[in-house]
């Protein structure tokens, strides 16, 4: 027996040991579907047999007037009425009795007003309004005009906080990392074409960091599970400066690389708020709320708004009423000031803390690896990513002052540049001539009266109620914005007694009755399977079918894809004929970039633009990739927008100050301020400064000359000829 056990018991322990490694190699290798990847929900039109192809047609939102006069019609007539009696006092007639039976043809209440169109606000918006609510949302600037539009562009778990959570045991920091995980998931799946997986490299320096970043990198992806994306995995040195190159091998032992979302940010936001719009929802832009309504109890019961596109374009603007029976606060770092309106004598709940960001050229970093150093001068985290051909790094995290565009600071741009250089290789000159933008984001953190600084917030967030009835959402990350939107409508469900129903007529945001979502909308929340505009004829390939039809340039029908999904289609339907071979279609408006003049006829008439801004900033992202070359391209912008809205004179000069204004927060040279249009279209922004011209050799003669390029017969000398200007 005790032979048999001897012979057995090896056995065992050797089948066990098996068992659990297979079982972690199928984990860490098993195949996977990776988001983006699937073929398109809705396939694109096919020729037929005589070569003849039908785009795909989409709903149409409804224009900007329309949705103004929708919030009109909930309170409008009372203004009226209200206007009526200051003007005729007492005086009873026939006025008063039509302004009653208006009163009576008047509409509904929304159920819900949301304050504010950044991530948050949207993302409230949309799930309330395929929850079956009505459901109104205005923004004083534009949508996703503020943080986040301004974010890493990351769709990220957080490393960093997972890192925390275990060495202080902190459950808040561990239940943030699992919830953003999860959502990051969600992300991927229903905007496919705004958001993809990306590789991040953690450089290793010293042998036992190994081991030490190999266990956090492989706890991050058993935390995120079914949810995960790819198994992360450890480099050699070699390995690592092959997928690298740019890296400083001093010290290097090897890297680890573990896989994050990356997302474009404002696209994003914009994609949220138009599909909250095809769901029913009055979605406006540029509306400011002067002061908050409230009932004969003391509870809030709506807004007074006033349109500022109207004093833009010189007209006074008159203030109206929106009523509904919850209002919701969603307004990001300005949260305190909404919050003032009802009750001036609030505490502030915000601590706003400053990200700095740079834009470098797109050579400082590999196109398809990004790379995070965990251990900056100061301790802080710092990123190095690839985004839209260009590479962004940052972020800074640092208490600040709110202010609608705030401006990156030398000495943040600078601390920047200085820890890139840290972890680049020395041969790599890291100018600051390089940074083609700049900005400063402001993150509305939860304010911890225990901390003392910001970066050792917790980025989770905040649902308040007030005394009379303003409900607020604060904090979060761009991440996490869809589990804040539903934790917030749950709240405002409770508290304002409205009640979600099944939306029978859903919309065909595919543009086919052939195919809807698969989400079951029946008045429970199903924003994790909602998928945003754009997303469902969406697939890898779809830009070979632009470039076929259209004739559209490669890198530009990439992009119209990347950056519109399906809608790419009418983008590329509205762009101007090059009169030349090829490309056939799309005008760029700038030599550098692949956006091109379709963009700013779709973000006018499909995307509520309306300033210069709102197309440079947030409809395409060219102010944030370089700021100079948003200043050339303004001309053209002012003038493709002018023709669609009707602009005058006045109007396009005021675009033209109001941009460059703008452009300063994006990093755009001083020198550059002052410039006028005329200056732009002549050139003259195209001449660089003294600064600008050491930056490359531009009018040096070449330096390895051949027998002819010389001018000179073979053995002459030139300062003997008597036609020299030394004998002269």
């Amino acid at each position: 027996m005790a032979t048999r056990s001897r012979f057995f018991r090896p056995l065992v322990y050797t089948a066990t040991a098996a068992a659990a490694g297979g079982g972690i190699l199928y984990i860490s290798y098993r195949p996977r579907n990776l988001p983006g990847s699937d073929p398109a929900v809705v396939p694109p039109p096919k020729y037929g047999e005589e070569g003849h192809l039908d785009p795909p047609r989409f709903p149409v939102i409804k224009t900007r007037g329309e949705q103004i006069a929708d919030l009109k019609k909930s309170g409008g007539m009372r203004d009226v009425l209200e206007k009526n009696k200051s003007i005729l006092g007492n005086w009873t007639g026939s006025a008063t009795s039509e302004n009653e039976k208006a009163l009576e043809g008047e509409a509904e209440p929304y159920d819900l007003l949301v304050i504010g169109g950044g991530a948050t606000g949207s993302g409230i918006a949309l799930d309330a309004a395929t929850r079956g609510l009505r459901v109104a949302m205005v923004e004083r600037d534009d949508f996703a005009s503020g943080t986040s539009s301004k974010s890493t562009k990351l769709v990220h778990g957080g490393v960093r906080y997972l890192e925390k959570a275990v060495w202080e045991l902190d459950y808040n920091q561990y239940k943030l990392v699992k919830e953003a995980l999860r959502e990051r998931k969600y992300f991927l799946d229903t905007a496919p074409h705004l958001s993809n997986w990306l590789p991040i490299m953690i450089p290793i320096q010293k042998w036992w960091q190994a081991p030490y970043f190999w266990a956090g990198t492989k706890a991050y992806d058993f935390l995120a599970g079914s949810e995960g994306i790819e198994s992360s995995y450890f480099l050699t040195r070699s390995r690592a400066m092959d997928a690298f190159p740019m890296l400083r091998k001093d010290n290097l032992f090897g890297a680890l690389v573990y896989y994050d979302g990356a997302h474009n940010d404002s696209r994003m936001n914009v994609s949220l708020a138009l599909t909250a719009a095809l769901y029913g929802t009055t979605v406006v832009n540029h509306i400011e709320v002067t002061s908050l309504e409230k009932d004969t109890n003391g509870k809030v019961n709506g807004a007074r708004v006033k349109d500022l596109v109207q004093e833009r374009d010189g007209k006074k603007a008159q203030e109206f009423t929106i009523r509904a029976k919850g209002v919701i606060n969603a307004t990001g770092p300005f949260t305190d000031s909404i919050r003032k309106m009802d009750d001036s004598s609030v505490s502030e709940i915000v601590a706003p803390s400053s990200g700095v960001h740079v834009i470098l050229p797109g050579y400082y970093s590999p196109s398809k690896m990004g790379l995070i150093d965990p251990s900056t001068s100061d301790g802080r985290v710092i990123f190095f990513l690839p985004w839209q051909g260009n590479t962004i790094a940052g972020t800074t995290d640092a208490p600040t002052n709110i202010s609608q565009n705030p401006i990156a600071g030398e000495e943040e741009i600078n601390w920047i540049l200085s820890e890139i250089r840290g972890y680049l290789a020395p041969d790599i000159n890291v100018r600051r001539g390089d940074v083609l933008a700049a900005w400063s984001g402001i993150r509305p953190l939860v304010k911890d009266p225990k901390s003392k600084n910001t970066e050792s917030l917790v980025r989770n967030h905040l649902i308040t109620v007030s005394d009379s009835g303003l409900l607020t959402c604060a904090g979060g990350k761009w991440t996490t914005y869809r589990q804040m939107a539903e934790e917030t409508v749950d709240e405002a469900i409770k508290l304002y007694g409205v009640a979600p129903r099944p939306i029978l007529e859903v919309p065909h945001i595919s543009g086919t009755e052939m195919m809807d979502d698969s989400a079951p909308l029946d008045g429970t929340c199903q924003t994790h399977q909602v998928r945003l505009i754009g997303a469902h004829g969406f697939s890898k390939t779809l830009f070979i079918n632009l470039i076929q039809h259209f004739g559209l340039e490669s890198i530009v029908a990439k992009h119209l894809c990347e950056s519109y999904g399906d809608r790419a289609w009418t983008v590329a339907a509205l762009s101007s004929p090059t009169e030349q071979r090829y490309p056939v279609r799309g005008n760029k408006i700038s030599a550098l970039y692949p956006f091109v003049d379709g963009e700013i006829r779709y973000a006018v008439r499909h995307e509520y633009a309306q300033t210069a801004v709102d197309v440079l900033a947030r409809r395409t992202r060219l102010a944030f990739l370089n700021a100079q070359a948003a200043l050339e391209a303004l001309p053209t912008v002012i003038d493709l927008m002018a023709q669609e809205l009707r602009w005058d004179s006045k109007r396009k000069d005021k675009e033209w100050k109001d941009t460059v204004q703008f452009l300063a927060s994006m990093g755009l040279a001083k020198s550059k301020l002052n410039v006028s249009r005329k200056d732009v279209e002549s050139g003259k922004t195209g001449e660089y400064d003294e600064h600008e011209r050491k930056l490359y050799s531009r009018h040096d003669a070449p330096a390895d000359t051949m027998e002819s390029d010389s001018k000179l017969i073979s053995g002459e000398k030139p300062i003997l000829k008597t036609e020299s200007s030394a004998n002269k």
